[in-house]
């Protein structure tokens, strides 16, 4: 019974059975690479051959299983808060008003022309009307006062203002928009003065000239007697002696007219007397005048205190000298005596024009800093206790 239930052995085969057998899978198995030339061969009319090579590189890729994943758009799109879509509707916003800003601003330069012609013909036709038989009386009920201030034309005084925009890194976008306007600020008052400047701005360069070649659409190039220069302040006012002594540098008027008298050998040595100085409220020395021939650096950073004391630090380790303004020798402020690049250069601008110091500061400083001038302010103390020592009772004896 054993014997019957247990399986027989299996008996081995020779090698002439080997043989035959591998004969018959030989036989029996097909040949790939036959099939795959009449698969091809099949398949040409129908596929390009970029096609063919992407499906048979993807087969590969799908056989293998490495076929890549494609990468989720959600990962690397970075969620913005809602102060940042606030500050990109701004943005936005500001960017599709601005063909309307520009035609709003050619309205009113029509409409300030319009008013200055009026008011131009309202004079010349009162002084017509009221023109004597004798024609010399004319200059004292001042009737030509308005026709010479209309046509005044600004005086190209030997002095420079360099603008030191070397800050480009420590300042915020807003912080660079803000600079970019007192830059355009200090233009415009140059422009406009009576007296005026020579105007460079030294490190121009990084994302403020960008601002000012893309956003402001490169507006700054028709600017009139600006330099603008790559190098930094010391290369600025080594190139700024040069063009103040040539023939456009300017004329010794207005304040500089008693200098003018000079001899030439005096006249020539004033002009390699020429001072460089870097302003900085955190100098220990005060501006008095300013002279011909000079260098003034402003330092154009907007940095609302963060930084303070960089721009002297930059002066000494430059070896320049260093001054400020006389501001606590004539105003009393509520405030820190430090002016932005724009009030700075109006400032200068007004003393080369009025010779005083304490009506410069009075006519540019805003009014939100408390500026009151120290002799007014004296003055009023004065009246009040004299008007309390009048309205005191006399002691009767």
């Amino acid at each position: 019974m054993e014997a019957e239930e247990r399986p027989s052995k299996m008996r081995k085969l020779g090698s002439s059975a080997e043989e035959a057998g591998d004969v018959m899978v030989a036989v029996g198995r097909p040949d790939h690479a036959s099939l795959d030339q009449k698969r091809e061969a099949q398949l040409s009319p129908f596929f390009s051959p970029d096609q063919e090579d992407h499906t048979t590189s993807q087969d590969r890729q799908d056989e293998g299983g490495l076929a890549p994943r494609q990468p989720e758009q959600n990962q690397s799109e970075v969620p913005l808060s809602k102060n940042q879509q606030k500050k990109l509707k701004r943005q936005q916003d500001w960017e599709a008003g601005r063909v309307f800003r520009k035609a709003k601003r050619k309205e009113k330069i029509q409409e300030k022309k319009q008013r200055k012609r009026a008011a131009f013909e309202e004079a010349t036709s009162a002084a017509a009307g009221a023109k004597p038989a004798n024609g010399d009386e004319s200059h004292e009920n001042g009737t030509e006062e308005p026709k010479r201030s209309l046509h005044r034309r600004a005086v190209q005084l030997p002095i420079t203002f360099v603008l030191d925009c070397d800050f480009d890194e420590l300042m915020l976008d807003k912080e660079r928009i803000s600079l970019a306007a007192q830059l355009t600020r200090c233009y415009s008052d140059n422009h406009k003065a009576p007296f005026k400047a020579h105007l460079a701005i030294s490190s121009f360069g990084g994302k403020l000239k960008d601002r000012f070649e893309n956003v402001l659409s490169g507006h700054h190039h028709s600017w009139r007697g600006v330099k603008f220069l790559d190098g930094d302040f010391v290369a600025a006012a080594d190139q700024a002696k040069e063009w103040m002594k040539g023939s456009s540098g300017g004329k010794l008027a207005g304040l500089f007219a008693t200098k003018s008298n000079q001899d030439p050998a005096t006249l020539m040595e004033n002009k390699e007397a020429g001072e460089v100085v870097y302003l900085t409220s955190d100098s220990p020395y005060t501006l008095t005048e300013l002279k011909p021939y000079s260098t003034y650096i402003i330092g154009g950073v907007v940095d609302r205190n963060r930084h303070k004391g960089i721009c002297y630090k930059r002066a000494m380790d430059r070896g320049m000298k260093t001054a400020k303004l006389p501001i606590g020798d004539y105003m009393q402020m509520t405030s820190r005596f430090v002016l932005a690049t724009n009030h700075v250069a109006e400032i200068m601008l007004r003393w080369l024009e009025l010779g005083d110091w304490g009506e410069a500061f009075l006519r540019v400083v805003p009014k939100r800093k408390g500026a009151v001038l120290k002799q007014k302010r004296d003055n009023d103390k004065g009246s009040e206790e004299q008007s309390s020592s009048n309205d005191s009772p006399e002691q009767v004896p």
